[in-house]
């Protein structure tokens, strides 16, 4: 049985995803600007939304920090780059192919 976690290394502008403490997959993201920084700490995914609309691209993962969440976006270019709301951006094929594996639950963990 998988034991999948994320954490989101704010400073590397990356998202693993570890199976027990392993790193299986990464993938670059964008993240909140200076002044609407992406929330440090620990949380859960919550719900899970296919094609929100919008900037959010082709797939929502809310945190249990309400109006954040993990997402895709309209704009690819943002990747890499601070540029949210504190949210953290995916490119969509990467968003939908992490969707597909964690389920609502998954412990989310945002540092520097």
């Amino acid at each position: 049985m998988p034991n999948y976690r994320i954490i989101v290394d704010l400073s590397q502008r990356m998202l693993y995803l570890l199976d027990n403490n392993v790193v299986v997959r990464g993938f670059p993201v964008g993240i909140g600007k200076m002044v609407t920084q992406s929330p440090l700490g620990e949380f859960t995914i919550i719900n899970k939304q296919p094609n929100p609309g919008g900037p959010f691209g082709a797939f929502w993962m809310g945190l249990s920090k309400p109006h954040y969440g993990i997402h895709g976006t309209n704009d690819p270019s943002s990747i890499g780059h601070e540029v949210s709301h504190g949210c953290i951006r995916m490119y969509n094929e990467d968003v939908l192919a992490l969707a597909a594996i964690v389920p609502i639950g998954t412990r989310v963990t945002i540092r520097n």
